[in-house]
């Protein structure tokens, strides 16, 4: 079918961009939709195609007012655009043309945007990374060592421009440190007793070696994790240990027994201190005692000597045989002194009857025989009063 072919007789153009009934519904032209609203703004002519009017402002031209009101909606948008906000554990780092300004506390600011630049550092919450490796100690031993540092910023401008990357610095500071004081010290401490002097000496000479460079950052606390030997002395160093360990127990076992038994023994020794100091006084009054007997005596003996003898030795006699079961009987006309073990005759009478007597009466005649022997000490003691009361009378 031709482009310009008549059509129902109406001498109409077959055109493809019209419709049928004569009603333009094709796509809307844009660069009258432009002009138009460009001439509502105010930076378009007339209005109307053609117009070659030289009054007022060219057909392409730009109006005052349509300048001002550009300005103005730039100005809104820079302004508004110049607002940030500071969360609550950061601080803000103000830059004006790329140099240190100010610091800002958390909360809502403005800025003016492309004269002023806002970095935002975390300076409330802890953060933490791992220094670990290889390392060789000082009895010439590798040993596997991992150390947890836990640090927070506290000067936000130092941490951003006092060195290139202050976590990296962080980090190298860290590992120096660790070797250094893990090449100072015994495996055997690294791995078991000496941890907590590895961690403290690592914490102090952390903070000594980062602070001439001033990082902004402050070290809260670094954790020794255990210390690994290399996988193949792995057994041998875990027997080490556990030799350790019983080491460890055995000696706290002795303190313990030592602190039981030293209570009792310091009992003992006071006891015994005692006892002595009581038999020390006893002997020391016995023999005053002896010797005021002996001044008495003394006139006595002076004034008749051969009377006090044999008075002395017959008190001595009765003393001695008030104090002993045996029985010694002097013959007349005999030079022949008969013995009786009266004690063994008793012992013996007392055992024959306790193997024929009940235990019952096995008891009743212990506890006889028991006042028997305290009835015989007193008598005895008893009897050497009488005799030291004689002696006193014939003193």
């Amino acid at each position: 079918m031709a482009w310009n072919q008549p059509g129902n007789g109406n001498n109409n153009d077959r055109d493809p961009w019209k419709n049928q009934g004569g009603r333009d519904q094709g796509p809307p032209d844009l660069d009258e939709a432009v002009r138009n609203l460009m001439r509502k703004l105010g930076f378009g002519g007339s209005g109307k195609k053609g117009n070659n009017n030289s009054g007022g402002s060219s057909g392409g031209g730009f109006s005052m007012k349509g300048i001002g009101i550009i300005a103005v909606l730039l100005v809104v948008v820079w302004f508004i655009a110049g607002f940030y906000t500071v969360k609550e554990a950061e601080r803000g780092v103000v830059l004006r043309f790329g140099n240190f300004s100010t610091l800002v506390e958390s909360g809502l600011h403005w800025r003016p945007i492309f004269i002023d630049t806002v970095e935002t550092v975390d300076v409330s919450n802890v953060q933490q990374f791992q220094s670990e490796g290889f390392m060789l100690t000082q009895d010439e031993n590798v040993v596997r060592v991992e150390l947890d540092v836990q640090y927070r910023i506290i000067n936000p401008r130092d941490y951003l421009y006092a060195v290139e990357n202050a976590d990296s610095s962080l980090a190298q500071a860290t590992d120096s440190a660790l070797r250094y004081v893990v090449g100072h010290t015994t495996m055997d401490e690294v791995l078991t007793v000496g941890r907590e002097n590895v961690r403290a000496d690592t914490l102090e000479l952390l903070e000594n070696i980062i602070a001439p460079y001033q990082l902004g950052i402050q070290v809260v606390d670094v954790n020794l994790l255990p210390a690994r030997p290399p996988e193949a002395v792995k057994d041998a160093f875990d027997d080490a240990i556990a030799a350790q360990e019983d080491e460890q127990r055995f000696i706290r076992e002795a303190e313990a027994y030592a602190r039981e038994r030293e209570p009792t023994a310091r009992g003992q020794v006071r006891r015994i201190l005692q006892e002595a100091q009581a038999y020390r006084e006893e002997q020391i009054l016995k023999a005053q005692g002896e010797v005021a007997r002996f001044n008495e005596l003394l006139p006595q003996y002076q004034a008749a000597p051969g009377v006090t003898r044999e008075r002395l030795y017959l008190e001595t006699l009765e003393e001695i045989y008030a104090n002993t079961a045996k029985v010694m009987v002097d013959v007349e006309g005999s030079n022949n002194m008969m013995y009786l073990p009266l004690d063994k005759i008793l012992e013996n009478q007392r055992r024959s009857s306790t193997t024929q007597q009940t235990p019952a009466e096995q008891d009743a005649s212990r506890s006889a025989g028991t006042a028997t022997d305290s009835s015989s000490r007193n008598n005895s003691s008893n009897s050497s009063g009488r005799t030291s009361d004689r002696n006193g009378g014939r003193g």
